[in-house]
């Protein structure tokens, strides 16, 4: 069987393989799907994927599948683990963080100031894919950046480096990794001047690091001689897709909840009303990753944030006896109404924790209200991808209560009832991320498939 493109989701625990015909033309079709588990202990994940394929010949009732070309998106190896380093937490580190996470990175340490020799034990501990030195404006301080790179040339690690300060700062930058050997890539400022965050350069050479040196899962080095364009992180990929989609519908947000963590992008401006009264800039594409909040590996913090009693109570099971028995993929009832109450506390809090909100500040003037965080209140769309916003039966029950989740109003977020909920139906968010570097029109028309638009 003759497959236009197939793209390879390399996850922690599984390996997808999606195909699609139709590329170059009008109507991209999605064909199917394959699964496996990846197989990062086997010591290849070649051995994953090959399964994954055959599971999709046999979904397909091909006997063999041929295709065209390959793109793969990779979160095995504990996906893009990144330490960000910059001056003040609120301007230059915060900036940094968010480039990380746009880009689909797990963030393990953030410094700010200079550096100690604490930190260096830290980042040595954590075997970061890549770090990401930020510090001053332009033409701005320049000193702080300067010490924690020569403190990171001379801690003997050869991670890549991505450099995203002061401009003034590249040719000492580039002297000082040229003798460590530390590969070097040297970007925009993330933040040029006071309030202004400048993270999308910094995102998008982020990719391009993590595809030339994605050889930490074993095996990853051979898929790269099988795709034929981009690598990129699953998270990173699903931020694509986002943005993709707000070319065609606007302000929007995106909800994962998986099994260890709760993504949620969101991509808009906010509103001129709320910016006059923000307390710090924004990204207009944001990323947040919540690592306490997943459904399997961290159930039980989410069982702790309800409290056992009060769950049993509330749904009338004995809850220490279902989760001795617990599933990543429910079983039982009990099993789907624990796992469907857990969904919503995981989607309530990651929206919680994304979304600014409004604060209120007594001065000699009287009281004042301020804005912190990420403004939603514009966002027309929530979507929800991921296997449990697109497999469990009461997904709709699920989603209604997360978007109405801003009762009291103090949140940066629409007022209940006002969100428009769209899923993805084909579960193939984030390979479309991914394919949309490549063929945008083929991957927004799969999108509107795959919402039901």
């Amino acid at each position: 069987m003759k497959i236009d493109v197939l793209v390879f989701e390399i996850g922690s625990t599984t390996t997808l393989v999606n195909a699609f015909n139709g590329i170059g033309g009008d109507s991209p079709v999605f064909l199917g799907q394959g699964q496996a588990p990846t197989s990062v202990l086997e010591g290849d994940v070649r051995i994953g994927l090959s399964s994954a394929i055959a599971d999709l010949e046999n979904n397909l009732g091909a006997a063999h599948i041929e295709y065209g070309s390959a793109f793969a998106t990779s979160s095995a190896a504990g996906g893009l683990r990144m330490t960000v380093h910059g001056l003040i937490y609120d301007m230059t580190v915060k900036a940094a963080q968010a480039a990380a996470l746009g880009a689909g990175a797990i963030i393990k340490l953030a410094t700010a100031g200079k550096m100690t020799e604490y930190d260096i034990s830290d980042i040595k501990a954590i075997s970061p894919n890549l770090i990401l030195i930020a510090g001053g404006t332009d033409y701005g301080e320049r000193e702080t950046a300067i010490y924690n790179a020569r403190l990171i040339a001379a801690s003997g690690l050869k991670t890549p480096v991505i450099y995203g300060g002061n401009i003034q700062n590249r040719h000492i930058m580039e002297d000082i990794f040229s003798v460590s050997g530390n590969p070097l890539y040297i970007t925009e400022n993330v933040y040029p001047q006071l309030d202004f965050l400048n993270i999308e350069p910094a995102r998008k050479i982020i990719h391009s690091v993590f595809e030339e040196h994605i050889v930490s899962a074993a095996g990853m080095e051979h898929i790269r001689d099988m795709v034929a364009g981009s690598i990129i992180p699953t998270p990173g990929a699903v931020m694509e897709a986002a943005q993709l989609l707000y070319n065609e519908l606007g302000d929007l947000a995106v909800i994962d909840i998986g099994g260890a963590t709760t993504d949620v992008h969101s991509v808009t401006a906010g509103s001129d009303e709320i910016a006059s009264i923000q307390t710090t800039p924004e990204p207009f594409a944001k990323r947040t990753v919540e690592g306490d909040l997943g459904l399997y590996v961290n159930a039980h913090n989410l069982i702790d944030l309800i409290a056992a009693d009060k769950l049993s109570k509330e749904l009338d099971i004995d809850v220490p006896s279902v989760m001795a028995h617990y599933m990543p993929i429910p079983q039982t009832a009990e099993q789907f109404r624990l796992t469907h109450r857990l969904c919503l506390e995981a989607g309530r809090t990651s929206v919680e924790r994304h979304a600014g909100s409004l604060r209120y500040i007594y001065t000699p003037r009287g009281r004042q209200t301020i804005a912190e965080g990420k403004d939603l209140t514009r966002i027309k769309y929530l979507i929800g991808t991921g296997g449990a916003l697109t497999r469990l039966p009461n997904r709709a029950l699920i989603m209604r209560k997360i978007a109405d989740c801003n009762e009291a109003g103090l949140l940066l977020f629409p007022k209940p009832s006002a969100l428009t909920l769209l899923y993805d139906n084909d579960y193939i968010m984030a390979s479309l991320g991914v394919l949309g570097k490549h063929h945008p029109e083929a991957a927004i028309r799969l999108l509107k498939k795959s919402l039901g638009i």
